[in-house]
């Protein structure tokens, strides 16, 4: 019931995403998730202020270092190329009026939506999808025993990278299993309903 809050992404950036979930550019989506990865992995050893703090001082190392060799250089060959990072420091990088009334728009919508949806589960507008929710929150609450959050964020990432990829490879039983998974589900969702008194009847 609550729409994807798509109009956050651009169709250049759900392109760009695509290509990387989908290892299109083997190169660059390893530097990505590389990236991601070391990311996490340095969450869990150290605290987000250390983290933060390491990758800031990285690169200023990195872009002080090359300040640096670019102006000895300039200075040895007596040349004036001026600031090595002219064109990033000209760029315009500021968000519209019209960009943020977009996002904000977009945003009030996303969250209107999922009051409503939580309200419509909580105070059981349909019986069967709030016991559906209440199971979601009690399997959850085994998840949350075995996994803190740090551990399930890097779980999410490898599965994007990983997931994708294995279900196009194998698209044929994945869809078969699924449908018996699915057609599982409804049998019993429709039993349930039809125990319960006034549970809505959904077509599936």
């Amino acid at each position: 019931h609550v729409p994807r809050p798509l109009c956050f992404i651009s169709k250049d950036s759900l392109t760009l995403a695509i290509d990387l979930l989908y290892w299109r550019d083997i190169k660059q989506t390893g530097i990505v998730f590389g990236s991601f990865l070391l990311l996490l992995f340095s969450l869990t050893q150290f605290s987000v202020v250390s983290v933060v703090a390491y990758l800031a001082l990285a690169a200023l190392s990195a872009t002080i270092s090359f300040r640096i060799y670019k102006s000895v250089l300039q200075a040895v060959q007596k040349t004036d190329e001026g600031h090595p990072f002219k064109a990033y420091l000209e760029l315009e990088i500021s968000l519209s009026q019209e960009q943020i009334q977009k996002y904000t728009d977009c945003l009030q919508l996303y969250v209107n939506n999922m009051l409503k949806e939580l309200r419509r589960l909580f105070l059981v507008q349909d019986l069967v999808d709030s016991l559906k929710f209440a199971v979601l929150m009690w399997l959850l609450t085994y998840v949350g025993a075995l996994f803190n959050g740090l551990t399930l964020l890097l779980m999410a990432v490898v599965s994007l990278f990983t997931l994708p990829v294995v279900y196009v490879k194998h698209q044929a039983q994945i869809d078969q299993y699924l449908g018996l998974v699915r057609t599982h589900i409804n049998a019993v969702v429709a039993k349930i309903q039809a125990k319960i008194p006034g549970a809505k009847r959904h077509a599936e």
